[in-house]
């Protein structure tokens, strides 16, 4: 970036130290390099005008040509004062009010002069009228330059309150673009993607994105900078997997022995599908390789994860190497455990377990152990990240549910080698869209199981309102008379927490009337019991001592029961798609045909109906994160916000995966030619790469 662009904010025209402050900290703009990447988030057609008679719909944003006929600042409570203004164009009169700068206001704006208006309709009991409108002199707008299209900037209540509003961004970029010196914009793109891909140099684009002058310069402008954006973070991640790669060394597990093949002949509790195998033979290849691997593994509900991971760890043994397995909450870890106890049992091998509440004696007796070597596995929560937690010979870590572990916890546990990482296998059951795992996991190796073991039945999903109640209850009690169990969820969302609690207390009592106490059991369980309370109600549910668990959604992750076939989610349109699929995956783990029942209120959101739609109409996993993101954005998706990667300043990955992808593969087919970007003609990527890696604090990233 040249030096006109590091050129603090407030030397700008019309910024100052004030609103530089701002500026500053309300959108983290400091120089003006910063601030030409804050693009417009729509832009205005002014090249029409309506009329006042013809305004008719709330909330419509429109434009008006006519005349200012009166002005009156009122003084009202706490003395705040406010301008009220009359507008009048040939076809009626409409209101206009000002809360904001009215003082200010009131000695700028020009009774009886022609203003250009601009602004959102508000209709109020038939009465029409604009807060806060742009109003602009006719005169002036005639002797400007004619424009199309305008641009509107994203801003806040006290940028505008300092008159750096969406009109007055506007004018502050005019200034930055008049006062800029020729070749202040680099270009980043050597001329060969340029001409090949038929892209608008870079001073056009960002020119063209602030001040649009045609529908079709704005389409190549957004082109242009959305591939620029994509290609760099496909660039910077595949030189990370690429160096990772050629310079970190992994152990060699050069056999698939005793331990491993007598499992597979002996213990195999069911026939692997053909993709868990292809999963199997992709990490057999990484362990064999002497690189380190780094891989991920994606797989909905029920896949068969948890097994791949059990047999590779077999192979780890096989080769005198310890394992490990880290889940986020003590309820899954411990179901690790059980599980593979329960599948090696009679092989000679010792697993452990490790939490917070494994303590005194016991723990010090299992870090003794661990650091000798006498333990094969050990299985548990963040706890195993801790310093005391030693191994003698760690060779393989793997990472449940990944997405809940911070990318220091995990760089601690990929440390606990002292002189070769371990092999490190990342799984994660919330199925990511293509697009995303693309951005976010672009640096590791990824496989994707997508089948579902045989003989696995489809859960069947319903929706109802609180009218079928009645038709919900007589069914609970027929599956419980089946010998089934059932899970009743309630949402939580921490901003209502205290309500929340009141809804679940209420569904609990509500429960009770048609499920008395004398002939039935219900466990309840919330994030706001104590462990060890919510760990009873857990197991005592598991163990099929209760017909019912009452719960919020804490049972999202680690609840296996298989004799649960029921999961009513009350007020579903709360929830988000990917929560609702990892919810309905507590049912459907048995034999029997299990149901997920979607509960609403009569008044539901059109994305709350899509969502809810979308539930019913398909099981498959990676479709709902399609639509997942379709629906709320990439940055929402559960567990990506926290990634750094999607600090995008026009890229959309819901929308613009065609983009994401070309960028991707030509990324791939460069730095597959020119691994260091030595070529003359790559100079200009080298040195946008050197800017931009030193952006970057890196780790050394296992996901």
């Amino acid at each position: 970036m040249s030096h006109y662009l590091d050129t603090p904010i407030e030397y700008l025209k019309g910024i100052g130290p004030a609103r530089a402050d701002l500026l500053k900290t309300e959108i983290q703009v400091f120089k003006y390099g910063d601030f030409i990447y804050n693009f417009p988030f729509r832009y205005i057609d002014k090249s029409s005008f309506q009329l006042i008679k013809d305004l008719k719909t709330d909330g419509e944003t429109v434009q008006l040509k006519g005349y200012l006929t009166s002005l009156e600042l009122i003084k009202g409570a706490n003395n705040r004062r406010r301008l009220v203004g009359l507008f009048k164009d040939p076809s009626g009169f409409v209101e206009l009010i000002w809360f904001q700068r009215a003082k200010v206001l009131s000695e700028i704006l020009q009774i009886g002069s022609e203003y250009v208006l601009y602004g959102t309709l508000k209709i109020y009991k038939g009465k029409k009228s604009f807060a806060h409108p742009e109003m602009e002199l006719s005169e002036k707008v005639k002797k400007g330059v004619q424009r199309s299209f305008d641009p509107v900037y994203y801003t806040t209540e006290k940028l505008s309150s300092r008159g750096l509003d969406a009109k007055g961004i506007r004018k502050a970029m005019q200034a930055l673009f008049e006062k800029m010196p020729a070749g202040a914009i680099h270009e980043t793109l050597p001329s060969y993607l340029l001409e090949r891909l038929k892209l608008i140099g870079k001073y056009q684009a960002l020119k063209e994105l602030h001040f649009p002058t045609s529908q079709s310069a704005l389409e190549e402008a957004q082109k242009r900078m959305k591939f620029e954006e994509l290609f760099f973070m496909q660039m910077r991640l595949l030189q990370t997997r690429n160096i990772r790669k050629q310079t970190i060394k992994g152990h060699v597990f050069e056999k698939v022995g005793e331990k491993f093949n007598r499992f597979f002949s002996e213990k195999l509790p069911f026939e692997l599908t053909s993709a868990q195998k292809r999963v199997i033979k992709e990490i057999r290849a990484d362990l064999g390789s002497g690189i380190h691997m780094n891989r991920l593994v994606q797989g909905d509900v029920g896949s068969g994860k948890t097994m791949v991971a059990l047999m590779c760890m077999l192979i780890a043994i096989d080769n005198g190497f310890q394992n490990c397995m880290m889940a986020p909450t003590e309820i899954l870890a411990r179901q690790h455990y059980a599980s593979v106890l329960e599948y090696v049992s009679g092989l000679g091998l010792k697993i452990g377990f490790l939490s917070g509440n494994v303590k005194g004696k016991k723990r010090k007796e299992l870090l003794k152990m661990l650091k000798e070597g006498d333990i094969d596995i050990l299985i548990g929560t963040h706890a195993l990240i801790e310093d005391p937690v030693k191994f003698k010979n760690l060779g393989l870590a793997i990472i449940d549910e990944q997405h809940r572990f911070g990318v220091v916890q995990r760089a601690k546990l990929w440390g606990k080698n002292k002189t070769m990482p371990p092999h490190v296998l990342v799984m994660t059951a919330t199925p990511i869209p293509r697009t995303l795992a693309m951005t976010l996991y672009g640096d590791l190796d990824v496989s994707i199981i997508d089948e579902l073991p045989p003989g696995r039945k489809e859960v069947t999903t319903k929706h109802f309102t609180e009218s079928r109640r009645p038709h919900v209850l007589n069914f609970m009690h027929h599956e419980i008379q089946k010998g089934r169990q059932i899970y009743v969820v309630y949402p939580l969302i921490e901003e209502s927490e205290k309500l929340d609690l009141q809804n679940l207390n209420a569904g609990y009592e509500m429960l009770l009337q048609y499920f008395p106490p004398e002939r039935f059991n219900i466990s309840v369980v919330h994030g706001k019991m104590k462990p060890k309370d919510k760990d009873f109600e857990m197991e005592r549910f598991v163990t099929g001592k209760t017909h019912i668990m009452v719960a919020t959604t804490v049972i999202e992750v680690g609840v296996n029961v298989p004799n649960a076939t029921v999961m009513i989610i009350e007020n579903s349109e709360r929830f988000g798609l990917s929560q609702l699929h990892q919810l309905r995956g507590r049912v459907g783990r048995g034999a029997e045909q299990s149901y997920c029942i979607l509960m609403t209120s009569y008044k539901v959101s059109k994305e709350g109906k899509e969502r809810i739609q979308t539930m019913v109409r398909t099981n498959n996993g990676f479709e709902i994160a399609e639509a997942d993101m379709q629906l709320r954005g990439a940055g929402n998706i559960e567990g990506v916000q926290q990634s750094g990667y999607l600090d995008f300043a026009i890229a959309n990955l819901a929308t613009d995966t065609p983009i994401l992808t070309a960028a991707r593969h030509i990324a791939e087919k460069i730095l597959s030619a020119d691994p260091r970007l030595e070529l003359p003609e790559n100079l200009t990527l080298r040195n946008e790469m050197i800017r931009i890696q030193k952006k970057y604090k890196s780790y050394s990233r296992i996901s």
